[in-house]
């Protein structure tokens, strides 16, 4: 059985970075809302309570009984948890003189073992409105900031270890909170750290076996990272019993088609490529509406999926590439209520098909899923390709889609990402593309006049892709692309740039 740490969430915008630092120390864990009943195992090894934008003293403050969750397993109070495990044991928590925010100084008061390697003096990150006025009985004190004399504190009487910290040691400006937050895992909860990418695959194979004994299943590969993840996991469950369906919607990179195809059959995927280029173009003559393109796209790759799944007798499973971020549970801040992520690689085909589902990477983050697909062989081209939309180059092509225009664009594109390979900037940045306008403009080449196509490239870093800042790319590299794409792709004679970060404007144009 592995062994978990449980993040109570209670709406803190950093409760996920808390998750992937737990992650980082190779300890298993998950994140559930405050509110959700906690299943006490032999498998759980402690709590961590999250921030939240709550006061402890609101009327409608998120509560859990502190007390009662210490009985069980050490608890690590955060911020928000620290001040509500004071205000719970008798404690005085009321605003501070000033809103602490920002970087401050930690000087230990005494030696702990969740301060053990940690420095005197060391960089921590406040974010809080409120402050322990007066500590709890019983309670004593390991750290203090300029600002705040009970930084760090703990439970002095006897039973299970219950710590707090009125910081946020997740955050990378709190220099050595992962050393902290590691003496709380191993030093006080007394986790083994096996949490590994040879561990998960292990478990995670052994688990597929159980779930889909004989039976068939069926996947809708695309090239990225998930599904190719999640398809290795499951072959390695059942072989080929799992049959993979990779469509040519017409809108994919250049020779993308071919090249996804042959890696997969290195990999040893029993994968089936259907060439549905001309029924895709058909569907979408005419349409220029970003929406309408979408949901064209979307509704035919369903179809052209269910055609070829009803050639496959028994298909009882669908597997998808879905992965932690999309199904965490996270708290509203209005209240209680609970706000789900519902989000599929294939979206619509579960409800359509009646299919079980099999999703092997749902407790991983995108990082993780990488490092897991190392560990299978994966090829690093595929692991450490960028983000690329579903719906493709159709929302790249502002206007209408034609072969031509695509043609144009895969040409285009080609040269800039192979580009940013050969200059040692593709792994610099989060995500590029290029976008082919539906703008003319007069050029010249040689004694000749053209009146060709304009194209914007396109590139941003970023660390989820829900924020992204435009790529500062070197100019050297801006002008060799711009002459490399004019010159060589016919019917594009200019090159421009975004520099537009997300927000205001979004990754994608359309």
């Amino acid at each position: 059985m592995t062994e978990k740490i449980l993040i109570l969430d209670f709406g803190s915008q950093y409760t996920q970075l808390i998750a992937r630092a737990v992650r980082e120390a190779n300890v298993y864990c998950e994140i559930i809302p405050y509110h959700k009943p906690v299943q006490f195992d032999a498998s759980l090894k402690g709590i961590i309570l999250s921030g939240s934008p709550f006061s402890v003293n609101d009327a409608n403050a998120p509560e859990v009984d502190v007390q009662a969750l210490n009985q069980q397993v050490p608890v690590l109070g955060v911020c928000y948890g620290a001040q509500l495990t004071a205000k719970q044991f008798g404690g005085v928590v009321a605003k501070s003189n000033k809103r602490e925010y920002g970087r401050a100084l930690m000087q230990k008061k005494q030696d702990d073992i969740l301060l053990n390697d940690v420095i005197d003096n060391s960089q921590v990150w406040m974010s809080h409105s409120d402050s322990v006025l007066e500590m709890p009985a019983g309670f004593e004190v390991l750290a203090a900031t300029e600002s705040i004399p009970y930084a760090a504190f703990k439970k002095g009487i006897d039973g299970l270890a219950l710590y707090c910290v009125q910081f946020h040691p997740e955050v990378y400006h709190s220099v050595e909170g992962k050393k902290l937050l590691k003496n709380f895992l191993v030093n006080i909860c007394g986790c083994a750290q096996d949490w590994t990418p040879a561990h998960f695959i292990t478990d995670t194979v052994n688990a597929l076996k159980l779930q889909i004994g004989d039976r068939k299943a069926i996947m809708a590969l695309s090239g990225g990272v998930d599904s190719t993840v999640a398809a290795t996991l499951i072959h390695k469950a059942i072989g080929d019993r799992l049959y993979g369906i990779f469509v040519d919607n017409g809108v994919l990179r250049k020779d993308e088609f071919e090249q996804v195809l042959e890696t997969y059959r290195q990999i040893g995927l029993n994968v089936k490529g259907i060439d549905a280029k001309n029924l895709f173009y058909n569907e979408l003559k005419g349409k220029t509406d970003p929406e309408a393109k979408r949901k064209t796209i979307g509704k035919l790759f369903i179809d052209v999926f269910q055609d070829e799944a009803k050639k496959i007798e028994g298909i009882e499973l669908l597997g998808q590439g879905t992965i932690y971020p999309d199904v965490i549970e996270s708290v509203s801040v209005h209240g209680p209520s609970v706000t789900i992520k519902s989000h599929h690689n294939v979206g619509g085909l579960p409800d359509i098909m009646h299919l079980e589902l099999v999703e092997p990477l749902r407790f991983l983050f995108k990082d993780e899923v990488r490092r897991v697909g190392r560990e299978l062989g994966i090829p690093d081209d595929l692991l450490n390709r960028h983000p690329f939309p579903g719906p493709g180059l159709a929302i790249r092509i502002l206007g209408e889609i034609t072969p031509e225009k695509v043609q144009l664009l895969q040409d285009a594109d080609d040269r800039y990402i192979k580009g940013l390979k050969e200059f040692n900037l593709y792994n610099q940045v989060w995500q590029a593309g290029t976008i082919l306008l539906p703008v003319k403009s007069v050029g010249v080449m040689g004694d000749e006049r053209t009146y060709e196509f304009t194209v914007a490239l396109r590139a941003v870093t970023s660390v989820d892709g829900m924020t992204a800042d435009w790529a500062h790319l070197p100019y050297e590299f801006l002008a060799h692309i711009s002459n490399d794409i004019i010159n060589n792709v016919r019917g594009i004679n200019r090159v421009v740039y975004d520099i537009s970060s997300k927000p205001p404007a979004t990754i994608e144009w359309e």
